[in-house]
Order: structure tokens, then sequence, then C-alpha cells
């Protein structure tokens, strides 16, 4: 298995279809990094995010998951409380191949600050936009800037190919649209 440079990822999305929109060169001016990268491509956050309350006192339990845990917000910029998480997606939409398997870390610019970005990796064959978890650990509210760079997913290309992919196992968060809340496969 090898992580993937740059030509790679340009080929992978401009003849597959594996980031889309991809944008070619990295872009920084004025804005959080985003785009391609030595090793990997910039992500950015859209301008949705499900922001953590607890005005209704309600347990956040993964299998019975109440929505009512989060606030939904759209605009250009998202105001996570202190000691709080926004969950939001990716602008990009990604096609993974069969033989490739992801693992996303949060930004630097970003880190500095207290923020930090969880994302599971995009297995094989797995397709859509990915939900991100952002986490302000600092006792100060912290501003997330909608359509700029957000984190950073390393693309690994395995010599063999998978046995059972994602798509495969009828994976319960394939083809997903929009921000995707924790849930049970039936």
């Amino acid at each position: 298995m090898s992580i993937k440079p740059d030509h790679w990822i340009r080929k992978m999305a401009l003849e597959h279809g594996m980031i889309d929109p991809f944008v070619d060169v990295q872009t920084e001016k004025g804005a959080i990094s985003y785009g391609v990268s030595a090793y990997g491509y910039d992500i950015r956050v859209s301008d949705e995010f499900k922001i953590f309350t607890d005005v209704y006192n309600t347990v956040v339990d993964p299998k019975n998951f109440d929505e009512k845990s989060f606030v939904t917000i759209i605009d250009k910029e998202c105001i996570i409380p202190p000691n709080s998480f926004a969950l939001a997606k990716t602008v990009e939409y990604f096609r993974i191949p069969r033989n490739t398997i992801t693992i996303c870390v949060g930004k630097s610019t970003y880190a500095r600050c207290g923020i930090i970005v969880n994302v599971t990796p995009f297995e094989p064959e797995w397709e859509g936009y990915a939900t991100l978890e952002i986490s302000n650990t600092t006792p100060l509210p912290a501003k997330i800037y909608a359509n700029e760079g957000i984190a950073q997913v390393l693309f690994f290309e395995s010599d063999e190919i998978c046995e059972i992919s994602y798509a495969d196992k009828k994976g319960k968060y394939q083809n997903q649209i929009g921000i995707t809340l924790p849930k049970m496969k039936d």
C-alpha cells in the first residue's frame, strides 16, 4: 500500500470523477487553503452546519439519535460554542476506487485554534459527501468559514483489490447527500 501523490489524485479526479468539484491547484489567497496538495486533497466545508445544543436536554445516542440535539445553520460562517461541536459536510462529492482507502486529518490553521476535525476513513467504493465533525476544544467561541479548507484527505492505494468493498456490503452511509446523522442498519 502506498500514499498517492498529486498527479495520481489529478488523474483519478479528472478521468474517473473521484472528487467533484475538483480544484487542480491549492487555493489559499484570502482563504484557508483547499484543493490538491503534494500528497492529498484539502477539502472544503459547505455552508450548512448542525450545531450541538442542549436546549431540549436530549441524550446523544448513536442507536437512537434525536435530531433535536442540533440546530441547523446555513451561512458563510459558523460559530461553534465553547467545548461543543458541529456536524457539516464537504463541498466535494467523492467516489473512492475499489483499491483505495483514505484517511482525513484536520488542517493546521484550525488545529492551532483548538479546532479538531474528525472524519472516518473513506472505504473502498464508498461514494458521497463526507460528513465532518468539527470540535471546538477551547473555552471560547470558534469561527468556521464555509467554502474554505477544513481538512486534508490522504489517499492510499493497495497493490491488491479488497475482497469486500463498502458498496458490496451496502454500507449505511453509501451515497449520502446531506449532513448524515448517526443511523443503524435495518
